[in-house]
């Protein structure tokens, strides 16, 4: 083990140990995201989008000292890679973020309804192999959002989903207009999508075959099914 210095408690405990490394802020995130796939710099990033890169490169350094995460050269590229211990920790990484989703109050205010966040993650649980052939794109419309940052876009093929925060350049073949708050409760599951459609607060345009076909094209967060032990309130 190399050394490293984290501000520490003074207990030689485990849990102190642990959470000498962990707990500071920011960290359990960005194992989150090596946890869910993201390697590179840029699509860890994304995943914490209110980080600061500056900060992000610092907490991937005390990780990779702690190794929990090994820094690997891939052809021209860096790519950030969960040791075995790093693996080891994502069990409990996922029974934290399932005990958060059962127990804790599921308030929702507009500063943590992060739109980007969500098309974030919803690029990389889409079912690809339902899309139709070819290139579909999708244009979110988010109606509470500043007009500057008020559309995103996914790109769908089969072979994989990208997320852009600017036009594409594509025609756009579907629009999901919705508020944030309302996105960030379908996505993990305390608002039903076929609910939300049906009452207004998700408004899709497009061809009737895609419209009925975009609710089979969700994953959904993999939180979505854990039932809440508290109300989700504002829903």
């Amino acid at each position: 083990m190399h050394d490293y210095h984290v501000p520490g408690y003074g207990q030689y405990c485990p849990l102190a140990l642990a959470t000498e490394v962990l707990a500071e802020r920011w960290t359990l995130l960005v194992l989150r995201e090596l946890g869910l796939g993201a390697c590179r710099f840029n699509d860890i990033h994304r995943g914490v989008p209110r980080m600061s890169p500056t900060l992000l490169t610092g907490r991937l350094r005390t990780l990779e000292r702690t190794e929990i995460v090994e820094r690997v050269q891939v052809g021209r590229r860096i790519e950030y890679r969960l040791t075995a211990a790093g693996q080891a920790l994502m069990p409990a990484i996922e029974s934290l973020a399932v005990w958060s989703k059962s127990w804790l109050p599921a308030t929702l205010s507009d500063e943590r309804a992060d739109p980007d966040l969500i098309l974030w993650d919803m690029h990389r649980r889409m079912h690809t192999e339902l899309l139709p052939d070819g290139r579909t794109v999708i244009r979110f419309v988010l109606v509470d959002q500043p007009e500057a940052r008020r559309r995103r876009w996914l790109v769908c093929e089969r072979s994989g989903v990208d997320v852009c925060v600017n036009d594409p350049g594509f025609e756009h073949d579907l629009d999901v207009e919705s508020d944030s708050k309302t996105l960030v409760w379908v996505w993990y599951g305390d608002l039903p999508l076929a609910r939300a459609l049906d009452e207004g607060r998700i408004e899709l345009h497009g061809p009737a075959v895609l419209r009925d076909a975009f609710p089979s094209w969700l994953q959904l967060n993999l939180l979505a099914e854990v039932p809440r032990r508290r109300a989700a309130f504002g829903v």
